[in-house]
């Protein structure tokens, strides 16, 4: 019988040492990105009600979430989404809100259908919504947000596709087709299958540019000059609004230095109830997946009983720590940490010697192995220090740069005059300060 308590379930893994260490680094360089952008981060629970998804006219299908019931039988639901119960939040919580709003979120999120190609169960996002505001302006906003998320994180090469679901819908519209047929064909748009759109619309009797223009949908991708070709096309009102809107979102971004990453996608016509607007998703090599995507979602926070425009994007972290590794991109490694072990009676100056490296910054252990010097040397060659520090029982210090077989000819610090015969920089350590002129620590 298979003994499950030493597994982890589908979907889902442990992050070692290492791994986790980058995690949290990407994590902290897209806070300080939506930080000096003005954005300010918010967290809602992990444990959110079916409600706030499901149920009538839901925007997430059950089979997407994680269910469980609470103490009194009520369904709840493993968070799978960040955007909504922002929404949640802004429309119950904030007493006299100043508009536009600017937030971001880093956290987990659970998906009971994620399969393959690196998706997971259990994953992290980060992203940033603008809520209260409906301009152009607000939409390149989001837009330049995620080129600069994404080079925060180390990745050059990458490209976020525009699209306009308002576009579509207008279309659809001037077509005549029923809200399922509209539905069908969004679905094979979003899939780029040709054949599918063809067969539906040859099944109803749709003026001939109009079905001319559905069928290429799927093929009307590149530059905004694709815009440009569709000037003066007896597309419908709303149609052409909404070619209008993404010409302005280009013409910002061109201006913000970012439009080089971004490409239109007029055939993008994600969810029709959720998104009302600008949609984009962005991709990089690697991975099969977007890395992020989003949009404006107007009429989502009104769900929640406000009215309340809304924009944003989410980028999926798990996805852009796999394009690092396949990209072989490696992001800077941090310097060894340093090592202090002693002799009896030396503890007291070694946990002086740590805390000073400690206030500067530096990663520094007191060694807890209790074999002597030897082991200790092993210990910090295994977790990667970059220097030994020794102090005897006198509190005398000596420091040793560490390479692979043990302590190098030269000692910690910078190359110059100064260096004793135990391999001290006497002039560059950050221990001299705290030494009196006998050499004792202070």
């Amino acid at each position: 019988m298979k003994k499950w308590n030493i597994y982890t379930p589908d979907g889902v893994a442990d992050i070692l040492f290492e791994d986790c260490a980058r995690k949290r680094v990407l994590e902290s360089d897209l806070r300080a990105s939506f930080t000096v952008a003005g954005y300010r981060e918010l967290e809602t629970p992990t444990l959110e009600y079916y409600d706030v998804f499901g149920g009538e006219n839901a925007l997430m299908r059950q089979e997407q979430m994680y269910k469980i019931t609470d103490s009194q039988g009520r369904l709840m639901v493993l968070k799978p989404d960040m955007t909504i119960p922002l929404a949640r939040l802004a429309a119950t919580r904030f007493k006299n809100p100043v508009w536009p709003m600017k937030c971001f979120y880093v956290g987990n999120t659970f998906s009971a259908d994620e399969v393959g190609g690196g998706r997971q169960h259990e994953y992290t996002q980060a992203g940033v919504e603008i809520l209260g505001t409906n301009t152009p302006e607000a939409d390149a906003e989001v837009l330049a947000a995620a080129v600069l998320a994404v080079l925060a994180t180390g990745l050059a090469e990458f490209q976020i596709d525009v699209g306009q679901v308002e576009f579509f819908r207008g279309i659809m519209e001037e077509s005549g087709l029923l809200p399922a047929e509209i539905e069908e064909v969004r679905s094979l748009i979003d899939r780029k299958d040709f054949v599918g759109v063809e067969e539906v619309v040859g099944r109803h009797n749709i003026p001939e540019h109009l079905k001319s223009l559905i069928l290429d949908l799927p093929k009307l991708f590149g530059s905004k000059e694709i815009i440009q070709r569709l000037e003066g096309f007896p597309i419908g009102a709303k149609a052409t609004l909404a070619l209008e809107n993404l010409r302005r979102v280009l013409e910002i971004l061109e201006d913000r230095g970012v439009d080089r990453y971004v490409s239109v996608d007029l055939g993008m016509v994600q969810s029709l109830n959720y998104y009302t607007g600008i949609v984009f998703r962005g991709y990089t090599h690697g991975v099969g997946f977007p890395i992020l995507s989003g949009g404006r979602y107007d009429s989502l926070v009104s769900r929640f009983g406000l009215d309340c425009p809304a924009t944003g994007f989410s980028l999926r972290v798990n996805m852009v720590l796999m394009a690092l590794e396949r990209q072989l991109r490696e992001r800077e490694t941090p310097p060894g940490g340093i090592l202090i072990t002693y002799a009896p009676g030396g503890r007291k100056a070694a946990v002086r010697v740590c805390d000073t490296f400690r206030a500067q910054g530096r990663v520094s252990e007191l060694d807890i192995t209790g074999g002597g010097a030897e082991a200790a040397k092993a210990y910090a060659l295994r977790h990667g220090h970059a220097v030994l520090v020794t102090v005897d029982a006198s509190g005398n210090v000596e420091e040793c740069a560490l390479n692979r077989t043990g302590c190098g000819q030269e000692g910690y610090g910078q190359e110059g005059s100064g260096r004793n015969e135990g391999g001290r920089n006497e002039e560059a350590s950050p221990l001299k300060k705290d030494r009196n002129p006998e050499g004792e620590p202070t």
